[in-house]
């Protein structure tokens, strides 16, 4: 049939063809999916626990950062020493695009010589129990490591001084509103820093600063803290004489002692030099 014209059903182009049938269902049923989907999507944002450490701020953080000082405050026991003050430090990215801030306490214990392992292991036994906190020797050394909740971990390990820090770690995330450290009124540790102060020579210090954490059991911890330049070995001298039964820390860097309750800190460390008077949780 070379050169012929097949014969047979040709579709109609022109003007007359009929126009597409249109299928309405379908259109509703696409838009009333998508609506669906986005409810649902909304309901898990407001009501399911977030997921990923991402999805909380370091606003929303802060409370659970100050609620598990308070945790190690009482497990730490007659070893706390102080607590400093909460440190936001931006810079670090949350995603490739997303700009964020660690936030981070610590908890400051004294340690008896050679005793840094029973201490930690003390800490960890005297933790709430869905912490799953626990003490192992690692390549960095002994380590104390918790988890808080909320994707907030907790850490401890000797710093070499006779000391043990514990460390409350929101790692990277948004920032929100920021973190606010409830505002706190000094107690009874005001008086004996006075005193330290004084005996150091150094009565004209500026205001010291008044760092808290809230006590599992009620009430609160307290840090009343002066920043003082200190040569390394002076506050052993100067503070000897209020420290009736003794030092419980003489080292180099710090010099500790108890003045009934409270525990007053010298520490002549060149990047943080400081006096810290400090008042454990009460006694259920």
């Amino acid at each position: 049939m070379s050169g012929g014209v097949q014969t047979g059903y040709v579709p109609q182009t022109g003007p007359g063809a009929p126009a597409p049938t249109r299928r309405p269902w379908l259109i509703v049923a696409t838009v009333a999916w998508a609506l669906l989907l986005a409810l649902l999507v909304w309901i898990s944002v407001r009501d399911d626990p977030p997921t990923v450490r991402e999805q909380r701020t370091i606003a929303e953080a802060g409370p659970v950062v100050d609620r598990a000082a308070g945790e190690l405050v009482a497990a730490g026991g007659t070893a706390l020493l102080e607590l400093t003050p909460a440190r936001v430090e931006r810079g670090c990215r949350v995603t490739p695009f997303a700009a964020g801030a660690v936030l981070t306490r610590h908890v400051w214990l004294a340690a008896a010589g050679g005793g840094e392992r029973d201490l930690l292991e003390g800490v960890a036994d005297r933790l709430p129990a869905d912490w799953r906190a626990g003490v192992r020797t690692t390549t960095d050394g002994l380590r104390l490591r918790a988890d808080a909740g909320e994707f907030v971990t907790v850490t401890g390990r000797p710093v070499g001084d006779g000391r043990v820090r514990l460390t409350v770690d929101t790692g990277c995330r948004p920032v929100g509103a920021g973190y606010t450290p409830a505002p706190a009124a000094a107690g009874p540790e005001a008086g004996v820093l006075a005193d330290a102060l004084r005996a150091l020579d150094r009565p004209d210090d500026p205001a010291p600063e008044v760092v808290t954490a809230p006590c599992p059991g009620g009430g609160v911890a307290r840090t009343v803290r002066a920043a003082v330049d200190l040569d390394p070995g002076a506050p052993a001298g100067a503070l000897a004489p209020l420290a009736a039964d003794g030092p419980i820390l003489d080292g180099p860097e710090a010099y500790a002692y108890r003045a009934g309750s409270v525990t007053v800190l010298a520490d002549t460390t060149a990047d943080d030099p400081h006096l810290a008077a400090t008042t454990p949780c009460p006694h259920p």
